[in-house]
């Protein structure tokens, strides 16, 4: 299993290196050392973690749905012509892109500043690793 620097675990986590290090401290996150004598957190330690830790911001929506993929942003710009509009929206370290109706934006009010939610519904998402790992 590959091991994460601290560094990289709290990038991966969307946290600072310091919140990785208390919760390493606090015996939360189980860590060893590496080779060289630096911290790292086994792979699929932090995995798990992830998803034992992970909270989801409540949906400001406050309506149901089968979508699973949700996520909670927002919108940082609007681009509209005649017919079309492109959406963009940061939901934490993630930036997503919208393509909708102009008709859509103002039905939904969306402008820089509204909270919004991004549902992602895909027959296909595709999967890669960094070059040369295992």
């Amino acid at each position: 299993m590959p091991s994460l620097r601290i560094k990289d675990a709290a990038g991966l986590l969307g946290v600072s290196d310091d919140t990785v290090r208390r919760w390493i401290d606090s015996g939360a996150l189980p860590a060893s050392k590496d080779a060289s004598g630096r911290m790292v957190v086994d792979g699929k330690v932090l995995a798990e973690f992830a998803v034992e830790h992970a909270s989801p911001p409540p949906n400001p929506l406050g309506s149901g749905t089968s979508a699973r993929n949700r996520l909670v942003g927002l919108v940082t710009k609007v681009t509209t012509d005649k017919v079309m509009a492109e959406v963009q929206m940061q939901c934490g370290p993630f930036t997503v892109v919208s393509l909708m109706s102009s008709a859509s934006v103002r039905e939904l009010g969306l402008e820089p500043g509204s909270v919004a939610v991004a549902m992602v519904k895909a027959t296909t998402v595709i999967v890669e690793t960094p070059e040369g790992s295992s």
